[in-house]
């Protein structure tokens, strides 16, 4: 049955390749970004996802549109990479605001419509959330925040019949890679803030596309019971469990080695 479905984040990157596969699949789909946008195939709104007011205000006419709600995807998010010591408080509050505040202010107002329809909450995430990076302390820890409170929110709305997913997308190639912004503290760490930022660009530009992610998503709305937590592509679900076998030390270690 086509489900009307709401996508933040939905200009570039992961949300547009929801929001088109979704769209192409006959559900009836609602994209917001930042900026102005267009898509053929589904309807685009300009909002911002840390004035809630905005989304609110989109949320309000979808539903007036079409009588329902039946799925929202947070997916709006950014990027820093850098020492923590050298992030602007700016920096840091802006990427909290978007990656986490925005999520769960905007899930606070989701679920009152997704109560009616017994509906979908699909958050997401990144493999970052179990797996923190060096020189993306403050990326890894939004990411770890959203896994956490999709779980917590499971358990207060399932007695709903709402259905609460985080999506944990490991490597992806998209234009977030040029949309990070890097802080300072170069000379003072060796050169080794470079070597992190570079080591990760490549790891992303040679990537999944973000039509996996999109894939688990529109998965994730077929299914009567979806799993709380899916990550994307064989190679990190084996990292993403082998994490909770082995001690948090070793596990530290090899990211500093990878990373660091």
């Amino acid at each position: 049955m086509a489900k009307v479905v709401v996508v933040t984040g939905a200009s570039s990157g992961i949300g547009l390749a929801t929001a088109t596969r979704l769209a192409r699949s006959g559900h009836r789909v609602y994209g917001l970004a930042r900026r102005p946008f267009e898509s053929d195939l589904f309807q685009c709104f300009q909002a911002d996802v840390t004035d809630l007011s905005a989304v609110e205000g989109v949320l309000q006419t979808v539903c007036e549109r079409e009588g329902r709600i039946d799925a929202v995807v947070n997916n709006a998010g950014m990027g820093i990479a850098g020492a923590v010591e050298y992030a602007t408080p700016e920096n840091i509050q802006r990427i909290f605001d978007i990656n986490l505040t925005a999520l769960v202010k905007i899930s606070s107002v989701a679920v009152k419509y997704l109560k009616k329809t017994k509906g979908n909450l699909v958050n997401i995430g990144s493999v970052a959330g179990a797996l923190p990076i060096p020189f993306q302390a403050c990326y890894s820890a939004t990411k770890a925040g959203v896994a956490n409170f999709s779980l917590a929110l499971d358990g207060e709305v399932r007695r709903f019949g709402v259905k609460v997913t985080c999506i944990q997308p490991g490597d992806t190639k998209t234009g977030f890679t040029a949309a990070r912004v890097v802080e300072g503290g170069e000379a003072d760490y060796g050169g080794r803030i470079g070597k992190s930022v570079k080591r990760m660009e490549h790891d992303e530009q040679n990537g999944k596309s973000p039509d996996s992610v999109a894939k688990a998503v529109a998965r994730t709305l077929k299914k009567r019971r979806p799993p709380l937590k899916i990550t994307v592509g064989g190679q990190y679900k084996f990292f993403v469990g082998l994490q909770k076998l082995l001690p948090t030390r070793f596990v530290n270690f090899i990211l500093r080695k990878l990373y660091a």
